[in-house]
């Protein structure tokens, strides 16, 4: 077991990539905290977690709200002690083309994608220091690096989110705390699977591999860059895209 007794905060547990890396984790024998903003949700997931013998608590917590987010770190460090890994999961999105974007979709997105992924990172970093280790994980996306069509407000949120990862490394590394990123490409996600059958195709044309990705194949990222198997990795943007971006 890779992650074996390590205490791990995912955010946006509850969704199809969050959920998939707490399985991962929980398998691999990390004690997890579950967080998402809605406590039935997280109550679902932390029960499949259960069922295949993983220790969890879930705590629902808006990641934009520094207050609770203080309160989350509280209640991890009263439950288990320390903090040994964040993933950085919880994120939205809003299309719209630049000159339809509303200030609400704008705003909505940052404060998440972006100011989210701030509070969550700078509470556990100070954990962090104290233990003199830690991993802390984000989640990107290959729109953060070439945009998207419709997104400037999630390319944004994204392109600030590849910025803090490499910030954060140069900043935490003394301490022992490593920090990277992961950036998928085009997911098999149960909302992703509900769209037309022709842009199902073309996602899966713009891969060399002609397939799209699996919430399994993120999960396994996070797994392997919170693991000290990548002891050696920190400020990396790790693309799982199926070589999308080539």
């Amino acid at each position: 077991m890779r992650l074996k007794e390590k205490v791990a905060i995912i955010t946006g547990a509850s969704g199809a990539i969050g959920e998939a890396t707490a399985k991962k984790f929980a398998m691999e024998g990390a004690k997890l905290v579950l967080v998402d903003l809605n406590i039935e949700d997280i109550q679902q997931t932390a029960a499949t977690i259960q069922e295949i013998g993983g220790e969890t608590i879930g705590i629902p917590v808006d990641v934009t709200n520094r207050e609770k987010v203080e309160q989350l770190m509280n209640k991890t460090m009263d439950h288990y002690g320390r903090v040994d890994i964040v993933i950085n999961n919880a994120g939205i999105t809003q299309d719209a083309q630049l000159v339809n974007m509303t200030e609400e979709q704008w705003n909505s997105v940052i404060d998440v994608n972006l100011k989210g992924v701030f509070n969550i990172a700078q509470a556990a970093a100070k954990v962090m220091k104290e233990q003199n280790s830690g991993v802390i994980i984000n989640a990107s996306s290959v729109v953060g690096t070439y945009g998207n069509f419709g997104q400037s407000n999630y390319a944004a949120s994204k392109w600030g989110v590849n910025g803090l990862t490499k910030t954060w490394a140069k900043e935490l590394g003394k301490y022992g705390i490593r920090v990277n990123a992961i950036a998928p490409g085009f997911i098999s996600t149960p909302m992703v699977k509900k769209m037309p059958e022709k842009v199902l195709e073309m996602m899966k044309k713009k891969s060399p591999l002609n397939k799209m990705g699996n919430t399994e194949d993120i999960a396994n990222g996070y797994a392997f860059l919170a693991s000290d198997e990548a002891q050696f990795i920190t400020g990396t943007i790790l693309s799982i895209d199926g070589g999308v971006v080539i």
